[in-house]
């Protein structure tokens, strides 16, 4: 058996049909992912056929050129556009002596690349080790302890059981103490919720500027490339809309389109971030002729984690590369803003985003004056805590008057916990009493 590299710079890239023409955009995409991961493209094989060769996947011919192609080019790694089942990534190395990654241990290898953060690790390395546990395989034998004599009865169970075994076992570990990443992340958005501060999720594509709009509208310094998946790790950030109104815009991973389920799985805890958010901002590269059918990626994978029937922005960003575009919003139907252009690089069109993340949060807050007994210290508590109060008075008797604003749904909650009915309108002489 040959030697496997810790890693490849020239690579052949393969790519694989089964069913309709070849996509130019997609070969492009998976060689920008090649080149995300640290290679180099030398070389491209394509293959058509009708039906996958349960041997090679693309057949013993073709292999064979890929083979003739590796002897040319000198390459170290083959990299396929397509799903290899452990069968036929064995086969595939065997026959062509040299290292053989599909699409997902490609994506696999670049997040274990871009991972900084403790969590991004575990959901890393967790995913790694889903992907690997299928496709284990005899690495030696002299260490096998199944057979009889003096000196070698062992556990009894060959070194492929006892990696399983070890996998498993670091497999469970990660997932506990993600679970405990999730405890904490959980306790967050409870605190959040209780604060009444709404959540908005950027989601998207990779490389459809979701980290440069993010340092654009919170003033962070979170990494942003042109590259695919050039940031990993989940980023919490304040967002200030004016007017005492702000939220809290999470910056999560790009999707791409046959995103690998183990990192789905492996990622619940920072998927949960869109899963609960109170709004998506759909983030779209306008510049893009294909960015209908990332949209579609991009609302499969939502659909996929359970996030699907969120209230979402369409936002089409990038619109200084496109000849003539202007910033401007859309509204649905119902009067809500559904698409904003704009362009988070130059910062045109960012106002207008505000303004419908504006009104998307904070279209049912009311803004007016509450009476509050001397007696109802509680009460008052807990309108700062639900609320901004914009202003506070008393009149000769300890009553309170207090200027608020507040959503309707902490308002209602409030009066019927604490069964005392709000005066939405207060006499004027009240009013000017307060100045």
């Amino acid at each position: 058996m040959f030697d496997r590299p810790r890693s490849g710079e020239q690579a052949i890239l393969v790519f694989a049909n089964f069913s309709s023409r070849l996509n130019d955009e997609e070969i492009a995409e998976f060689r920008e992912l090649a080149k995300s991961a640290g290679a180099e493209p030398v070389a491209t094989v394509t293959s058509a056929r009708k039906i996958q060769d349960p041997r090679y996947l693309i057949g013993e011919a073709k292999a064979e050129e890929v083979r003739e192609v590796i002897a040319a080019t000198k390459a170290d790694v083959v990299l396929v556009d397509n799903t290899l089942t452990p069968s036929q990534e064995r086969n595939l190395e065997k026959f062509l002596q040299c290292r053989v990654l599909d699409r997902t241990g490609l994506i696999l290898d670049i997040f274990a690349q871009r991972a900084t953060s403790h969590e991004g690790r575990l959901q890393v390395e967790l995913a790694q080790l889903q992907h690997l546990s299928t496709r284990l395989v005899r690495g030696w034998t002299h260490l096998e302890r199944q057979k009889g004599g003096i000196g070698l009865r062992g556990p009894g169970e060959t070194q492929l059981e006892t990696d399983r075994r070890l996998v498993a076992i670091r497999i469970k570990q990660l997932k506990k103490r993600l679970e405990k990443v999730h405890t904490r992340r959980q306790q967050g958005r409870r605190a959040r919720k209780k604060a009444d501060i709404p959540t908005v999720s950027l989601v998207g594509y990779t490389n459809a500027g979701k980290s440069t709009l993010f340092n654009r509208l919170t003033a962070a310094s979170v990494f942003a490339e042109d590259q695919l998946f050039a940031t990993l790790d989940p980023t919490l950030r304040r967002c200030d809309l004016g007017n005492n109104n702000e939220v809290i815009l999470a910056d999560t991973v790009g999707f791409i389109r046959h995103l690998p389920h183990d990192l789905v799985e492996a990622f619940h805890s920072t998927l949960q971030e869109t899963r609960e958010a109170s709004l998506l901002l759909h983030v779209i590269d306008a510049s893009q002729d294909n960015y209908q059918n990332n949209i579609d990626e991009v609302n499969s994978v939502l659909k996929e984690i359970g996030a699907n029937t969120i209230a979402q922005i369409q936002v089409f960003n990038k619109l200084d590369k496109v000849e003539g575009g202007e910033p401007r919003i859309d509204y649905a139907e119902s009067g809500l803003p559904n698409r904003v252009w704009l362009s988070a690089q130059t910062g045109a069109g960012i106002e207008l985003l505000l303004d419908a993340i504006k009104a998307y949060c904070f279209h049912e807050t009311l803004h007016q004056w509450v009476r509050i007994p001397a007696s109802n210290g509680r009460l008052r508590s807990q309108l700062y805590l639900q609320g901004k109060v914009l202003k506070e008075c008393s009149d000769d008797s300890g009553d309170l008057f207090l200027e608020i604003q507040i959503t309707r749904r902490n308002l209602e909650a409030i009066q019927q916990k604490e069964g005392v009915q709000l005066e939405k309108e207060l006499d004027k002489q009240i009013i000017n009493y307060c100045g």
